[in-house]
């Protein structure tokens, strides 16, 4: 955990119909200083919408060698390198080259996020996901993160469906290659 962190616990009813996923999950999220509410919930959606055994969160803005989420198998092999936010070309490189599958979820706009993508060297480009939500969605939602909250999430036919601490929303979630 970053020095300075500040910890969020999330308590999610899981339905991801999509993929058949039903789970409560008990979250604690350390968001660092310079994390911004939007980017956090990002990764909290990134997290809930890539559940799996083996996920967890990384050290977050501070971890400069890992991605914000990760899936590793029971050996301790790296299955899933997901980022969040907008990074760049070098992180998605290395992830590809390092997981079986890469994603990004963003909070941006997903254009602006993988125009700097353009031309740059990304192993296995076509294959990285980029994820992102309808405009405004993240940014509505993030304002009602509290210290503890409770959130109810559900995915059906690429459509999530989130209540967090009694504000409810609803978006498309969008997906292109980073190709």
């Amino acid at each position: 955990m970053a020095i300075g962190a500040t910890i969020h616990t999330f308590t999610v009813q899981l339905s991801d119909v999509d993929r058949g996923v039903y789970d409560e999950l008990q979250l604690r999220v350390a968001r660092h200083p310079s994390e911004t509410d939007p980017y956090m919930l990002t990764r909290v959606l990134a997290y809930c919408l890539e559940y799996e055994e083996g996920i967890a969160f990384s050290e977050g803005v501070s971890a400069t060698d890992e991605p914000a989420v990760m899936v590793r198998d029971l050996t301790g092999a790296l299955v899933a390198w997901i980022e969040v936010g907008a990074p760049d070309a070098a992180r998605l490189h290395t992830g590809s080259m390092k997981a079986e599958r890469v994603a990004v979820y963003t909070h941006r706009d997903p254009e602006k996020v993988a125009a700097p993508w353009a031309g740059k060297r990304i192993h296995r480009a076509e294959d990285v996901l980029l994820h992102s939500f309808d405009p405004g969605f993240v940014e509505r939602m993030a304002g009602a993160i509290e210290r503890r909250n409770t959130a109810t999430l559900t995915r059906t036919e690429s459509r999530v469906y989130l209540e967090l601490n009694d504000l409810s929303g609803e978006s498309d979630v969008h997906t292109r290659s980073a190709a």
